[in-house]
């Protein structure tokens, strides 16, 4: 049975990694098969696959109103041509492009994956690493870096809220915010990646290598005090306080490089916007959510991202702002995500609940997991994560298909599940950087098509060094506990 067992996951990896299928058909392929799995293999009953697939759908639904709700925020920015304009307005702070490329791909990238997540922060960003200067592919490679330390609260705590759901996450997210201290270390990777191939690049990574490790630390720690205020908040607001206090490093001179390096002579050109209504809309975002957290207590953040648009979309006079479009658009890329997650999650719970059969057959879940090597099993949980993020592009949908199998595992083999579940979490989030579904499109955005193998080759090393502090990490963590 146990061959059988790895029938669901094996298939998934296969279409994903070896025939290029998309993440749609393969999800959907795969709950299929699953289905046959349980009913013909397991004896599983009808009543009881349909409650599985049901809890499955209903997990998707959640997400569902976080998509749509952050792509329509996201869709009535870059209509407004607000993006455009924080760009412009970050440009008057330092014309350095290594303190640009930090400011854009570390804090506001990690801002977008706070609020909207599923790709949608490298789409937005490489192109403005692009119009800084960079060459396409470091203004990739770095995207894909910055597409990392942020995924543990992705769309708005969604990794943990749903990718987690019904499994014990209690301190699930301080232990995977403390884990990912390590991830001070990406905006390293970044500035080592955008120096490269310049004038005196050695000196150029030296100079600006102090500004690199503080901005680093200066959206970590931030994320791990934040925590207490619940899922939603580390990444959001974890990013918003790291920019602020790197402008104000960057305004009084501290940790700048003395030297300026610019990559072009021309600038973005001024904006006539005043710098409060480019704010307007992130600001009430922010407001929103907290206040809806401690006012409401459980609710979905969605409806935060729909209500702080609506003033843009009512007030700014834009010729490219049509609610219709925006609304239209919205619908159109949160229903793919929508459908792979109701897959995933229907073909987990299938897996989890198959041991109620009149077979007496231990579930798939558990046949799995007596096979496991317990003895590593700390060194094991990050590497899956990443694995999950790798193949499916989504912290949430590694979570989904590996949280209930390394629960089991760590139960079985008497460990911390808190710890096991942490790692799984934080090694997704580092998975990201390779993650096949995250490179195509941005690759698109940036004309690189086709280059999907040299692209991870070059992410690849900081991914592994990564995972490899984060096994340290929880080693350390261990000991403490």
């Amino acid at each position: 049975m146990f061959v059988l067992a790895l029938i669901p996951l094996a298939l998934f990896t296969t279409l994903l990694v070896f025939t290029k299928s998309r993440l749609l058909w393969t999800s959907l392929l795969t709950f299929f098969v699953t289905c046959g799995l349980v009913f013909f293999a397991w004896h599983m009953n009808a009543a009881a696959i349909q409650t599985s697939v049901w809890k499955g759908i209903t997990i998707a639904f959640d997400i569902l109103l976080i998509i749509v709700g952050a792509v329509f925020f996201l869709e009535t920015l870059n209509s407004a041509h607000i993006i455009r304009r924080l760009c412009i307005y970050l440009e008057t702070f330092s014309k350095d492009y290594r303190i640009q490329a930090l400011l854009l791909a570390w804090f506001l990238e990690s801002f977008f994956e706070g609020t909207a997540g599923f790709g949608a922060p490298l789409t937005i960003v490489a192109p403005l690493l692009v119009g800084i200067g960079l060459a396409p592919m470091q203004a990739l490679v770095v995207t894909l870096l910055g597409n990392s330390a942020s995924g543990i609260f992705g769309a708005a705590g969604t990794p943990i809220r749903t990718g987690l759901a019904g499994l014990p996450i209690l301190n699930v997210p301080l232990y995977a915010a403390t884990l990912n201290l390590v991830g001070f270390l990406v905006p390293v990777f970044m500035l080592w990646t955008v120096t490269r191939s310049q004038k005196k690049e050695n000196v150029q990574f030296f100079e600006a290598l102090p500004f690199a490790l503080v901005s680093g630390l200066a959206f970590v720690v931030p994320s791990v005090l934040l925590v207490p205020l619940g899922q939603e908040f580390p990444t959001i607001l974890g990013s918003v306080i790291g920019l602020l206090i790197m402008l104000l490093f960057i305004k009084f001179g501290f940790l700048v490089p003395k030297t300026t390096r610019t990559l072009k002579e021309e600038h973005l050109p001024h904006d006539t916007m005043p710098l409060y209504k480019v704010f307007i809309p992130y600001g009430l975002l922010i407001s929103l959510m907290v206040g809806g957290k401690f006012m409401v207590g459980s609710f979905n953040p969605g409806f935060a991202f729909v209500v702080a648009a609506l003033p843009v979309l009512l007030l700014w006079k834009e010729k490219t702002l049509s609610i219709k479009t925006v609304v239209l658009t919205s619908l159109k890329r949160s229903w793919e995500p929508f459908v792979v997650i109701a897959a995933v999650s229907a073909m987990v719970q299938l897996m989890i609940n198959s041991g109620q059969n009149s077979a007496q057959l231990p579930s798939i879940l558990d046949t799995m997991t007596r096979n496991l090597p317990y003895d590593i099993l700390h060194f094991l949980s990050p590497a899956i994560g990443a694995f999950g993020s790798f193949v499916t592009g989504s912290t949430t949908v590694s979570n989904i298909m590996f949280g209930g199998l390394l629960k089991q595992a760590a139960e079985n083999a008497g460990y911390g599940v808190t710890l096991i579940l942490s790692l799984q979490l934080v090694g997704a989030a580092a998975g990201n950087m390779i993650s096949i579904a995250d490179v195509l499109p941005a690759q698109a955005v940036v004309g690189l098509n086709g280059r999907e193998r040299e692209v991870i080759r070059k992410v690849l090393l900081p991914c592994i060094t990564y995972v490899t502090l984060i096994i340290l990490a929880g080693m350390l963590l261990e000991m403490v506990l």
